[in-house]
């Protein structure tokens, strides 16, 4: 996998366009976003995440963090890791709350899944929570499923826990740094 300053681009419901863009985890753009999905999940459990993340797991080949743009502007992120043999984890899926409603989530797991797949990944997972029904609506949409607990959350009241196996077809189809 390369990550190249190479622009992906795709057009958002509202005909905007987002480009996407392989960024390290400890970019200061990438600390922006990372740091507003935090306080994402203090206004909505009373605390950040916990789960150990060490900017290292983010970066190609066994791991990536995505940022997306529009017009110029920080407007969402997202990452995947490696996991387990041919599992990656999908982790960071945020979006600003000026740019939602207009599929830039779906564009950005799409880039996810495709980048992991293009990796030599055969599933993903994730973890999200009972609170976050926006989230859970869109992995359902994606084709995602119930799957068993792991990490630090997995026997924690109203965490959800889901999977997808990928398609091993998916190529690198709007995913240049994918390669």
């Amino acid at each position: 996998m390369s990550t190249s300053a190479d622009l992906d681009a795709g057009t958002l419901r509202d005909g905007a366009v987002a480009t996407f863009r392989p960024l390290p985890y400890d970019h200061p753009v990438s600390r922006l976003l990372v740091e507003r999905v935090q306080q994402e999940y203090v206004q909505r459990y009373g605390g950040p995440d916990e789960a150990v993340v060490d900017p290292a797991e983010f970066l190609p080949p066994e791991g990536l963090f995505v940022v997306a743009e529009v017009d110029g502007v920080p407007a969402g992120c997202g990452a995947w890791r490696a996991l387990d043999p041919g599992v990656a984890e999908i982790k960071r899926v945020y979006v600003e709350p000026g740019f939602r409603r207009r599929g830039l989530a779906q564009e950005v797991m799409t880039r996810l899944e495709q980048s992991a797949a293009a990796a030599g990944f055969a599933s993903v997972v994730l973890n999200t929570g009972d609170r976050q029904p926006e989230a859970l609506a869109l992995y359902a949409e994606l084709g995602y499923r119930p799957v068993a607990g792991y990490g630090i959350y997995a026997c924690s009241p109203g965490a959800v826990f889901l999977g997808k196996d990928l398609d091993a077809g998916q190529g690198t189809d709007g995913a240049p740094w994918a390669s």
